[in-house]
């Protein structure tokens, strides 16, 4: 069943809706895969490659590796978001390369990784990178690997190679890992953010143990860990891995587990749109420690987090099950709130989605402390001070300003005070009109059907009767029926951009509901406030 079904309008009680089924189908896939649904990871599955060689699937992983090779010989997605990868790719198969037992298959796709690497990819300025998470410990620290593996390569091999060592990028250096390195080699306690890199800090978990489920949920963190301990130190982690592994074929996914968070942006976005749903008791039960303390993680193995603890609660208003946001005090700032305590930047997405918690919790209990009022107040502002010139917004969970966008109108449209923010929603629905592609998708480098679904919600959050708006939600809706087969490229912020699969679903399933309850007519607000019950034709 595609992601955006067509819908004929008969009597709801006897015909199926294929968008509702198709929400149902996701919701209880849910319950059945806990640790959620990602795309393959080509940097973890590269560190697999090359630090766990004797995991099940290695063959495998060679060969996706090899696949997925670009043609000018990196690998990821356009621009500097390519650095992290090719770097891990090219380090992987030139460590299958030098242990001798693979012949020389393998020379071509790491010259040509290397040449990508040399010729475009390092020149860059580390100052026009993206900002993906530590970045400045991966590239220093696989730069420096690859540079080891060509110094030990046999002779005629190494001739074949023939490389001066890789530089770093221009601004970028090896402090910031040397220290961490340098603090663990002394026993130093590390933040247990870090633990989702520690195939790269020569760190052993400061809870490893046979209960270990899973190192900063990041297999290749927890591989690395098992390489070193071996298997049996971790039965639990060595049981995770091979279910990742065969679940995949061979390449693993990152970040894994996601479970809260697929949970939570999936349950929240689907209600939000007008789907009624019945997630399983553990579904939502999983969602309930965001009610406590200083809220909930993504998932294990990483730290609790003011995004995915707001959108908790987001949704556990959303399906009757209204909290005291009280644990996202924890992550107030002087800017605003943080992603977490120490986060090296600012999430305008993160703070959106925290209005949505505040905003729930005021419009169902108007005399809630006067602090939570204060915060819409003051987040309302925040957001439309951090709005570009052009009406978008930028994040720096998300490679595209769709998403950016859509997470701060939402969050406005229902909650933002002041007149500000209602112009701030109406610029960014110009922008989003004036930014459509003739086949009428939306999409930074190229249309995708996951940008698209996002324009679309900006669209259909914004109140008018402009013809121009018609007119460019029918054509986005058409190329979502047109394109629902597409694959979905990865554009969330990882160690590299990842993709996870059931949200990108979801948000396109919300999408085609709001789109085909515009082209039919049915009063918006119905649609906007989350209460929708009964089947709507399209």
């Amino acid at each position: 069943m595609s992601d955006c079904a067509a819908l004929v309008i008969t009597d709801a009680a006897t015909t199926a809706d294929p968008l509702v089924d198709a929400a149902d189908d996701l919701i209880a896939r849910l319950g059945l895969r806990p640790w959620g649904k990602v795309a393959a990871s080509v940097y973890e599955t590269g560190r697999l490659v090359a630090v766990a060689p004797w995991l099940d699937g290695h063959h495998q992983r060679i060969s996706f590796l090899v696949r997925s090779q670009r043609p000018d010989g990196a690998w990821g997605p356009p621009e500097g978001y390519a650095l992290v990868p090719t770097l891990s790719a090219t380090d992987a198969l030139l460590a299958v390369l030098s242990d001798g037992r693979s012949g020389t298959q393998l020379l071509a796709p790491v010259a040509r990784g290397l040449r990508a690497l040399v010729d475009t990819l390092l020149r860059m300025d580390a100052r026009t990178l993206p900002d993906t998470p530590a970045l400045d410990l991966i590239v220093p620290a696989l730069v420096d690997t690859i540079n080891g593996r060509l110094a030990g390569l046999e002779r005629g091999v190494a001739d074949r190679l023939a490389r001066a060592p890789l530089p770093l990028p221009a601004g970028l250096n090896r402090d910031r890992l040397r220290a961490v390195r340098s603090a663990v080699a002394a026993g130093a306690v590390l933040p247990p953010k870090l633990a989702h890199f520690y195939e790269i800090l020569d760190a052993a978990p400061s809870d490893a143990g046979p209960t270990l489920t899973v190192v900063g949920a990041s297999p290749a963190a927890t591989a690395a860990w098992l390489s070193v301990a071996g298997p049996a130190a971790g039965p639990a982690a060595y049981a995770f891995l091979r279910a990742l592994i065969s679940d995949g074929g061979g390449p693993v996914p990152c970040p894994a587990p996601i479970t809260v968070f697929e949970r939570a942006w999936v349950l929240s976005g689907l209600h939000r749109a007008g789907f009624t749903i019945d997630p399983p008791a553990s579904v939502l039960q999983s969602l309930t420690a965001a009610t406590t303390g200083q809220g909930i993680a993504t998932g294990e193995g990483l730290p609790t987090d003011a995004d995915t603890t707001a959108v908790s609660l987001d949704a556990l208003a959303r399906l009757g099950r209204p909290a005291d946001p009280a644990s996202l005090w924890a992550y107030e700032t002087a800017d605003g709130f943080c992603t977490w305590p120490g986060e090296d930047g600012f999430s305008v997405t993160t703070n959106a989605h925290v209005l949505n918690a505040f905003g729930q919790h005021v419009s169902r209990q108007p005399d809630a402390d006067a602090r939570c009022h204060r915060a819409v107040d003051r987040l309302s502002a925040v957001l439309t001070g951090r709005q570009r010139v052009d009406g978008a917004w930028q994040d720096r969970w998300h490679a595209s300003p769709y998403y950016a966008t859509a997470c701060c109108v939402l969050a406005l449209a229902d909650f933002g005070r002041g007149a500000a923010a209602a112009e701030a929603v109406d610029r960014a629905a110009g922008w989003v009109l004036n930014s459509q592609r003739p086949d009428g998708s939306w999409g930074r480098w190229d249309g995708t059907v996951e940008e698209t679904a996002y324009a679309l919600q900006v669209l259909l959050t914004v109140p008018t009767t402009v013809p121009r708006v018609d007119d460019a939600v029918a054509r986005g809706h058409a190329y979502l029926h047109g394109s629902a087969a597409r694959e979905h490229p990865p554009l969330w912020y990882g160690k590299e951009l990842y993709c996870p699969i059931l949200i990108v679903r979801a948000t396109v399933l919300a999408a085609c509901r709001m789109a085909g309850v515009h082209a039919s007519g049915v009063d918006r607000s119905v649609v906007d406030c989350g209460y929708q019950s009964t089947k709507t034709a399209t």
